[in-house]
Order: C-alpha cells, then structure tokens, then sequence
C-alpha cells in the first residue's frame, strides 16, 4: 500500500479547522502539516475539507434494501451492496447495521432468520466487495417472544458491536402517543386499521410476559461477552436510571428532555437521529435533536433511515449557530467511533486510520451550504 498526499485541504481537527495537507501511509495517518506543502506529488484538493470518515452505529438502510416494500423480501448479496454503496456515498467509512430481532408479525423482516444476511456480510467482506467497514448492532425487541430465539445467529458473532434494547409497545416510549403508532403502522407498515387495533390489545399482554425475562438475558450477555448496551426511546428518568444501572453506555432516541438530562447526568452518551435534526423535529413528535444540541445534550447524530442525513445534520448544526464544525463534525466520527469500543478511528491524527473524506461546500441561492462528498478512502484506498 503507497504513501498517499493529500494537500490544499480544510483539515477538520478535534477542536479546529486548518489549512494544511496530510499524509497516508499504510492505511494509517502519518503525518500533518499546516500550510502550503512542497510535495509536488499528491491529490490537490483544492481547498475542500478533508474530514475522518463518519462512523455511523444506527441505521435501519440495510434492512430497508432487504425489505423495500412490506412482504416484498429482496436478495441478500444485491440487496447488501446497494446498502454499501449508498453508505459510502454518504461519507461514512464504518457502518454498524442495525438488524432488528423479534417480531410476532411472521411476515416481517424481524420475524425471519437472519443466517443468510450474516453468511452474505461475511462473503462479501473476505472478498474485498464492500466500500464500507461493517459490523452488526442488534437491536432485541424485547416484548416479542422469539427474540432471544432470532439473535441465535448472531451469539458470539466476531462483527457484534453493539445491542439495544427496544419495546414498541403502543402507549409508552416512542409510541407514547398512539395516534402516532397508528399512522406509522398503517402508513410504513401497510397494517389495516384492524390489524392495528388487534396488535395493540395483544401487545400489552406480550409485554407483560416477555420484556422483563428478555431484557435480563441480553443485559447479561453484553456483560458477559463484553457487548456495548443501549437503551431505546427512554422517555421518563426511571427508563434511564435503569439502563445505567445495567450497564449501558448510550440512550438512543430520548423522547424528551428530561430522559437525555438523565442521560447526560449518568455518563450515558446520547444518540439522537440526522432526520430530526433536518426536518426540525421528531416524525414521531417527540423531542427536537437541536434543541438538545443547544443545551449540550447530544453526543452522536444517526443517520437512522436517510445515510446522507449525517453530513446535512452536520451542515444544519452549524448553519444554526448552534455547533461549531469541528463539535458537529465529532458527532458522527469521534465520538460514536467511542462508543463502539473503536479507539482506531474518527479523528484525523497520526496512528489513526486513514478513513476519510472530502467534502465540498457548495453555497445556494438562499446563503446555506450544501455539503457535497466527493472523495471517500477507507484506510487509504479510494473506496469512491
């Protein structure tokens, strides 16, 4: 692998922005220079911002290849590089796909064995046909009673970064509202009106039977087998005192203030979606991203179900005054790479992985600017 000069590049840093140019050498970040540089060989970027690659934890994209349509399942391999390739054209370098486990609906994408999935992730990976560095989040539904059934393929997983624990069950958490389940199910879901009110009045029922047993297993083996935990949609301080209590070290998706205040008062670090912060608030009608951001309550951005939301969040951020570049820039590289346990990767700095991007700013009619990838390299090799 050749030594790699990027030059004439913004080089987004931990707490600054600086002109300079940067050198790759064996897939790792060798050296930094300030400045114009002497090297007449090298990519010349041409006053681009050259960032480390985004490292996102949370993404539903694959599965919504694997599944575009309800009941429409597509082909794994195809399905696998279409997600890959929209992920790195997003910017982002690492990628923990989330897969979801549990489901009553035997019809859905949850409710299936997902063996062929991970026998596809780890084809394509030892032949070299992903742009993107993949790992596996697996989020347990814990009210469902097949999920401790569904994760048997995953056990002891060498790709298994990280586990959450979710229960949708209406009325409580992100389906607080329930008139906001109902459009979602029957809009994305495709449910009728009457399998909604079907699965609502089950659904109490297999909570009561199924949430506790499931959650004490999955906690003790993120314990036991050194799995990072997150909780899901905490909405009140007694879903986040218990998640730490348990050991977890994120609280994805708080619906309110008060749950990503506890959060942050109990170390536990806060993920909230790029949708959100774009759109200007919750589609579930929930706490608003930004309002957090400006009260120093969000530590990671997702980019949840749109893998180019992470760059525009990042834009919006900043565009509001609410961050500066470099903090903004540290929500979707540095500190989810932390997260994760991956202390390789989400700055530029020597000894570092060589994961990084180039962007372009370009200025609109109305004054914003609209970050443009034009360059991704994952440990040195141009990935796109």
């Amino acid at each position: 692998m050749s030594a790699m000069v990027f030059k004439n590049a913004r080089l987004v840093l931990p707490g600054e922005v600086v002109h300079g140019a940067l050198r790759a050498d064996a897939g790792r970040i060798a050296s930094m220079d300030t400045g114009a540089t002497s090297a007449l060989e090298g990519l010349d970027l041409g006053g681009d911002y050259l960032m480390p690659g985004l490292v996102e934890v949370h993404t539903d994209n694959f599965e919504r290849h694997l599944m575009p349509r309800p009941k429409v399942q597509w082909a794994e391999m195809p399905a696998l590089l279409a997600h890959d390739a929209e992920i790195a054209a997003a910017g982002i370098t690492t990628v923990l796909d989330a897969l979801g486990v549990g489901e009553a609906d035997a019809d859905s994408l949850r409710g299936s064995a997902w063996n062929r999935v991970l026998d596809t992730i780890d084809t394509c990976t030892e032949r070299n046909l992903l742009r993107a560095d993949h790992h596996l989040h697996v989020r347990c539904e814990l009210p469902a009673p097949n999920t401790i059934a569904l994760f048997e393929p995953f056990h002891g997983h060498p790709r298994l970064s990280l586990i959450s624990l979710m229960d949708h069950t209406p009325g409580q958490r992100q389906w607080e509202d329930i008139e906001q389940a109902r459009t979602y199910y029957t809009g994305k879901k495709g449910w009728s009106a009457e399998k909604f009110e079907r699965q609502v009045e089950h659904a109490a029922a297999l909570q009561a039977q199924y949430a506790e047993p499931h959650r004490a297993y999955f906690v003790d083996y993120c314990r036991t087998h050194g799995i990072s935990l997150a909780s899901h949609d905490d909405t009140t301080v007694a879903h986040v005192a218990q998640a730490h209590a348990e050991g977890a070290a994120m609280s994805e998706f708080p619906t309110t203030l008060a749950a990503a205040r506890a959060a942050h008062e109990r170390g536990l670090l806060t993920v909230m979606g790029g949708p959100n912060v774009v759109r200007g608030g919750s589609h579930s009608g929930n706490v608003a991203a930004a309002d957090l951001a400006c009260q120093g309550l969000l530590d990671i951005l997702s980019s949840d179900y749109v893998p180019g939301s992470l760059l525009s969040a990042v834009m919006r951020l900043v565009h509001d005054g609410i961050l500066p570049l470099p903090q903004a820039v540290a929500t979707v590289t540095r500190n989810p790479a932390r997260s994760a346990g991956m202390a390789d990767r989400g700055e530029l700095a020597p000894g570092l992985r060589a994961d990084l991007v180039q962007v372009h700013m370009a200025e609109l009619s109305d004054g914003s600017l609209q970050a443009v990838v034009r360059g991704v390299w994952r440990e040195g090799i141009r990935v796109l």
